[in-house]
């Protein structure tokens, strides 16, 4: 069943047109990515659909839809608490509960109306039960736990910050439950763990799902379907967006494919035409002039194809990166750090290589900034020690990044903070993608992934081998994060970064900081290998709680039988075999990414590969699990013969 339907959307800002020729339909159950670049006017569409701003062309809904949306709610009282915000998404089901209340009330009171009354009680409780009014507190706990509103809950709206405003709407059109929920940009404010439970939410959400997201990440693991916008219409993708990735790529080498075939179709009959018309010169031939009269007609009527562009501008960084350092960059012993008597860190310790890519991460308000912030120099610790090594230069891109003096140019701006001259800042620039007039256009005038690679630009011209990036892909589309992507990939330095975007730290990081319980534990390897050890441990904590203490656990006939403990020979043995075949499947993952680039045009070959990729990239992932178990258990071995000797 079709929910919603757009035909022909047309939308213009005075004389700027947004958007043309957008069509598209909503299924039932269906979820659905929204994406393009900033601008393209995906908040518009979403404003359209709800009939907030009005567009030309044809909008089709199903009758009795229900819609979700943020700013379609009504006005909050200020003074309502956040649990008086969540009970408000049940106002019809509250309504009723009063009623029966009421006609409980008149029960006792009005005997001679009894059958009237009770009639009108089994209706409305019928009604009740039909809209699940028993189970509405065990729905707002669901949405409080999930989007950690334990702390916030008889706070009044107007205590909140616009963050936690915008976290509560959130979990109000989450209970409302309608027929087609419109998000728009949910995962802002969430942490990793409430964007991890808005995930599965969505998944088993009964109702349609339109949302807008930059989170790469999020959109694989919750949409089946991606819709691209730009002013020239959408392209409907029917799949996630590792699926989207892929697909969009094989249809530019389609289109290409045509656009070459037409263009030497059209390269033939302009040559054939010019031979009739030599053939009638030399022949002076009316047939020949005929003939390349009628050629010219037919190559009139070619409706000619557009070159098609895969845009995927890269960033040149060579010579762009600052000097070696030594070894240890950073290295942080027992910090601990307090605000207004509330303890923020305590004995954080962890060391920062030449090379790193090291991802910082926790829940908001866990002290990742703190820390930056520290090491920056802006704040001192209140006990430990934070030392930069040797030939450290630093390079920090805050969160929001700001200039003196916005009003002027992007090249005076970079040509004044660089120390450089006005025909090496335009080639400078032109390595980082301002090109031609862009150099010329007012800072202020930048958008937030501009600004971002200006200091960027600016920062790895002054030598800085040491990056401290806070947040570097909010409000970033998913073009200018892949921008910044390439470019930090190649940088040949170390760099620190906190980040929310788990696409952008599974690309960059292979080292992994987690905040947790104030202080900090590192893993090593990209974001999927954190995931898996982080599966591991929650699952070991599993077991553990379902086991019965010692003096309650049945005791087997072979109780106190110890089984031989596996020798250091035998789990050594082990641990070769499994090195082996995770050699032998890194070998397999090159081959078939190799054999993926290789053939960019074939669809069913791509689906094929990508499919054997993804299942032996579980495996390793599995094998390099078991490997790390049983290098664990050789050195705690080791370390039980050595206490015998």
């Amino acid at each position: 069943m079709i929910d919603l339907a757009v035909k022909n959307l047309k939308k213009y800002y005075s004389a700027n047109m947004i958007f043309d020729h957008v069509a598209f339909d909503i299924k039932s159950g269906e979820k659905i990515g929204l994406i393009g670049p900033n601008g393209s006017g995906k908040t518009t569409l979403l404003k359209i659909i709800t009939g907030i701003e009005m567009a030309e062309g044809e909008l089709f809904m199903r009758k009795g839809l229900t819609l979700g949306y943020l700013e379609q709610l009504s006005v909050i009282n200020l003074d309502d608490t956040v649990t008086d915000v969540l009970y408000s998404a049940f106002d019809e089901v509250n309504n009723l509960k009063q009623q029966l209340i009421n006609y409980e009330r008149h029960l006792s009171q009005e005997p001679e109306n009894l059958d009237n009354i009770l009639q009108e009680y089994g209706r409305l409780q019928t009604e009740f039960e039909r809209l699940e009014g028993y189970s509405i507190d065990e729905k707002i706990n669901r949405i409080i736990k999930g989007l950690d509103l334990d702390h916030h809950l008889n706070k009044t709206f107007n205590d909140l910050s616009g963050g936690e405003r915008t976290k509560v709407m959130l979990g109000k059109v989450l209970l409302m439950n309608p027929d087609l929920l419109l998000l728009d940009e949910p995962t802002n404010h969430l942490d990793l763990s409430s964007v991890e439970w808005l995930e599965l939410f969505l998944r088993e959400y009964k109702g349609s799902v339109l949302l807008i997201s930059h989170d790469r990440f999020f959109l694989d693991n919750v949409v089946g379907k991606i819709i691209e916008m730009d002013k020239d219409g959408v392209e409907i993708y029917h799949g996630n967006y590792s699926y989207y990735v892929l697909e969009k790529e094989r249809r530019f080498y389609e289109a290409m494919k045509w656009y070459g075939n037409q263009q030497k179709k059209i390269k033939r009959m302009e040559d054939q035409i010019h031979r009739y018309r030599v053939w009638g010169e030399m022949r002076d031939s009316d047939k020949m002039y005929r003939r390349a009269k009628e050629l010219e007609k037919r190559l009139e009527k070619i409706t000619l194809l557009d070159k098609p562009v895969l845009e995927k501008r890269k960033i040149s960084l060579a010579g762009l990166t600052g000097g070696r350092t030594g070894k240890s960059v950073i290295s942080v012993k027992d910090v601990s750090k307090s605000y207004d008597g509330k303890r923020i860190l305590h004995d954080v310790s962890f060391e920062l290589f030449f090379g790193d890519a090291f991802a910082l991460m926790g829940d908001n308000g866990s002290g990742k900034t703190t820390l930056l912030r520290m090491i920056t120099n802006e704040i001192e610790p209140d006990a430990g020690q934070i030392t930069i090594g040797a030939r450290v230069m630093i390079g920090y891109l805050p969160q929001k990044v700001t200039f003196n003096d916005e009003e002027k140019t992007v090249l005076d701006t970079y040509v004044e903070e660089s120390g450089t001259t006005l025909s090496q800042g335009r080639h400078d620039l032109a390595r980082v993608l301002f090109y031609g007039d862009d150099v010329f256009k007012r800072v202020n005038m930048l958008s937030g992934g501009e600004k971002s690679r200006l200091r960027l630009s600016i920062i790895l011209n002054n030598n800085a081998n040491l990056l401290i990036l806070d947040e570097p892909t909010n409000h970033l589309d998913i073009d200018s994060r892949e921008v910044l992507e390439d470019t930090l990939i190649n940088y040949q330095g170390t760099i620190f970064f906190v980040s929310h975007d788990r696409y952008f730290i599974n690309k960059l990081a292979d080292r992994i900081g987690e905040i947790q319980g104030k202080t900090i534990q590192v893993h090593e390897g990209d974001y999927s290998y954190y995931r898996e050890r982080r599966k591991l441990d929650q699952e070991k904590q599993m077991v553990k709680k379902t086991e019965l203490p010692g003096d309650q656990k049945k005791k087997s006939p072979y109780h106190g039988i110890k089984q031989p403990a596996p020798t250091n020979r035998t789990v050594t043995r082990k641990k070769e075999a499994l090195a082996a075949e995770i050699m032998d499947l890194e070998q397999t993952i090159n081959q078939l990414t190799e054999e993926m680039e290789g053939n960019p045009t074939d669809h069913q070959l791509l689906a094929r590969l990508y499919e054997e990729k993804t299942h032996a990239e579980n495996i390793y992932l599995d094998k390099l699990m078991a490997y790390e178990k049983l290098a664990i258990a050789v050195e705690n071995q080791s370390e039980k013969e050595e206490k015998i000797r």
